[in-house]
């Protein structure tokens, strides 16, 4: 290994290890944010708030005094994590588009959401309807895909307009009698962004990272000879609804700040960076979670410094990263390791 690989590599292990901290961080402040009404809490939670008035103060801003703030920041920090990290997996199995039926399928349960909300009086998460639903949709294409003689991206097609058909449906029987607003979800808002949901958020982090670490060669595996798991007795269906799940989960919390239109975009656009110039599926990894977070951070960035919307500012940034890799990269086409 020459100095340059051996000094990229350290680079990447940085890199990984400061995006961990800083995910850690996110989740601890959720946590604080949420136990703030505990005494000894209270005092971190005063303390966060007094260090984030100095930090506006400082940089210009307002923006870190304000708890809702922490919450959506945290939240866009663990997508850029959580997002890529499945997203990889997706993208060499060449099943980006899934991502994007799952983000119609959850927006069919937020539409089923308002509508039992304004319907009933119910004050539940939103989120948590979504996320059932996601579920539900997740597991529906597997099952299709799994039963089904036609070609893997027909059920895939078939659930993107169905679960959007059913959206819409919901949204225009029900403005009438509840007047539900669903726009912020189909476009993204940190606005959307709830107690409730930033919690979940941390909770959907929590639980996909270690369902990746606990299968990641499984699902290696499966990613590049899923004949050959099969024949070494490997439960590929269960691998692969496990994958799916994983990714209807993420779709349905990166949903608050990207929306149904541009959840996908997290999901693959930081990752085709990475196989621009990684040498393993690893490196991909770990490269397409560190473009996640500058997408993020750079989003968040030019969303408050323009007063821009935050998903299109997240994304506009992804793609950067992805066409300064393709400038960067000395071959057209990523020819990795399954290392």
């Amino acid at each position: 290994m020459t100095g340059t690989h051996t000094l990229r590599r350290r680079l990447e292990h940085v890199g990984i290890g400061l995006t961990a901290l800083l995910a850690v961080a996110m989740i601890g402040l959720l946590a604080i944010d949420a136990l703030r009404d505990v005494p000894v809490v209270g005092v971190l939670y005063e303390q966060a708030r007094i260090a984030g008035w100095w930090a506006d103060h400082y940089l210009g801003t307002n923006v870190f005094y304000h708890p809702f703030m922490w919450r959506s920041i945290a939240t866009g920090i663990l997508i850029g994590v959580v997002a890529p990290l499945v997203g990889t997996y997706l993208v060499h199995r060449e099943m980006a588009l899934i991502g994007e039926t799952l983000a119609h399928t959850a927006f069919a349960g937020v539409a089923v959401g308002f509508l039992v909300s304004g319907m009933t009086g119910w004050q539940g998460s939103l989120m948590l309807v979504a996320l059932v639903v996601g579920i539900l949709g997740a597991l529906g294409v597997q099952w299709l895909a799994e039963r089904t003689d036609t070609y893997g991206d027909v059920p895939i097609a078939i659930m993107l307009t169905g679960s959007f058909a059913v959206g819409t449906l919901v949204i225009s029987y029900g403005r009438g009698m509840t007047g539900i607003n669903v726009e912020d979800y189909i476009f993204g808002s940190i606005s959307v962004v709830t107690p409730s949901g930033a919690r979940l958020m941390a909770v959907i982090s929590v639980l996909v990272v270690a369902a990746v670490v606990a299968t990641y060669k499984q699902l290696l595996f499966i990613t590049f000879d899923e004949q050959a798991a099969r024949v070494a007795c490997l439960d590929v269906t269960w691998y692969n609804t496990l994958l799916i799940v994983l990714t209807a989960i993420v779709v349905v919390g990166a949903m608050q700040i990207l929306g149904v239109i541009l959840v996908a975009a997290m999901l693959v656009v930081p990752v085709a960076a990475a196989t621009q110039i990684a040498r393993s599926f690893r490196e991909t990894l770990y490269l397409s979670i560190l473009f996640g977070q500058i997408a993020v951070v750079g989003g968040f960035v030019l969303s408050i410094s323009q007063e821009l919307p935050t998903g299109g500012s997240i994304v506009v940034v992804a793609i950067a990263c992805y066409l300064l890799a393709v400038f960067a990269s000395s071959r057209s086409t990523a020819a990795i390791s399954t290392h």
